[in-house]
């Protein structure tokens, strides 16, 4: 059976390119990069090297970038830190962030009595930013602002620059989980006024098992892990070698096709959500699909039925791959707390579909054809 694979945001297949670059880090260049002799070096070298092409990559200092096991550790690593070394008293988040932000959050304010608000949520999936102002002008504490990039579910996007000014002008501390946006949108942090940003190699195309966390420059925190000296005495853990030389190499050949791959991707998805509209009666989209959104996510609400509530199980068993939300909790019975937030209709049954560069209009016609036998 042909397998169509529209779950994207969940994770990507490794670029060959990419496995080329990280092959001869599994096979030859193997040493301990902490080590002084030459294999060691040679590896010390790959991986600063990586870093330098990280930081140039994203207009930062290579002193700001430092790499990790992916977008989980680094938040949580950014909100421990922000709390424990920054004296942020208050965190501010939203329902729909991902559970690597709200489980941390709600451990800190449940454990360590910390603060905790989440600004509301238009019914567009957008932050309310007037009641984030409200949030922050009527804190007593030092806040954290903690809002993501762009929803892995929804795919809306924030205005991370108006955020951040928010922030500065309150003299908050910002982190933004950016994993679905790293490898997909151009950044420029020297002139972006954020604390903390995240990001995840599987999410472009890279290996799984490393990220990266951005630390600005004017920041500073101690480890969230204890052990080693790795990572400039900030992450301990013997380095995942290739995992970085995998990450770097696979931002940069996003960055490289960044234009010609995000209009092939946006042109797929707006192309399924008008054949969807044209074929599949009483069909809606959650999120800001016709607005400020990211390019590979669709979510589409189909009309709640007997056929419907079966249909990830029937496009699975036709070889069709997407999610009934995160892929992080695709195994739970408890539903997307991002659709509940934003959608309480409960006669409708909420499907992401998300893209990637190997994806094909053909593969989309596909999909369409066996909804609406399924329907």
């Amino acid at each position: 059976m042909e397998r169509i694979y529209f779950d994207n945001a969940a994770t990507t297949s490794l670029d060959p390119a990419v496995l080329e670059a990280m092959l001869p880090f599994m096979t030859e260049k193997f040493g301990n990069p902490s080590s002084i002799y030459s294999y060691g070096r040679e590896s010390r070298l790959g991986i600063e090297n990586a870093r330098k092409s990280v930081a140039k990559t994203l207009n930062a200092h290579p002193g700001e970038i430092f790499f990790t096991s992916g977008g989980t550790e680094s938040s949580n690593t950014a909100i421990n830190a922000a709390v424990k070394d920054l004296g942020c008293k208050h965190i501010i988040s939203s329902p729909i962030e991902h559970h690597a932000t709200l489980h941390t959050v709600e451990y800190l304010h449940h454990h360590d009595g910390v603060a905790l608000s989440f600004v509301n949520v238009l019914p567009s999936g957008h932050i309310d930013m007037d009641h984030l102002r409200e949030l922050l002008q009527n804190s007593e504490e030092r806040c954290l602002v903690s809002l993501m990039h762009a929803n892995n579910e929804i795919g809306n996007l924030l205005d991370i620059h108006a955020v951040g000014n928010l922030c500065k002008e309150f003299d908050a501390i910002f982190h933004s989980d950016t994993v679905q946006t790293v490898g997909h949108y151009p950044f420029d942090l020297r002139n972006t006024p954020v604390h903390f940003i995240t990001g995840a190699g599987h999410k472009f195309h890279g290996p799984k098992g490393v990220g990266i966390l951005y630390i600005n420059e004017n920041v500073k925190i101690t480890p969230f892990i204890q052990g080693g000296s790795q990572e400039r005495n900030m992450r301990a853990g013997t380095e995942n070698l290739y995992g970085i030389i995998g990450f770097a190499k696979a931002l940069e050949l996003a960055t490289t096709y960044h234009e010609e791959h995000s209009a092939h991707i946006n042109g797929l998805r707006m192309y399924m959500a008008e054949q969807l509209t044209k074929h599949i009666p009483d069909v809606a989209f959650n999120g800001d699909l016709h607005g400020r959104s990211l390019y590979t996510v669709l979510n589409v609400a189909f009309p709640k039925s007997e056929k419907t509530e079966m249909i990830l199980f029937n496009m699975d068993i036709n070889g069709i791959c997407a999610s009934g939300g995160s892929a992080c909790t695709s195994g739970a019975n408890a539903g997307s707390h991002v659709i509940r937030a934003i959608n309480s209709n409960p006669n409708q049954i909420a499907v992401r579909f998300s893209f990637s560069k190997n994806n094909t209009k053909e593969e989309v016609d596909k999909v369409v054809e066996k909804l609406k036998e399924l329907m």
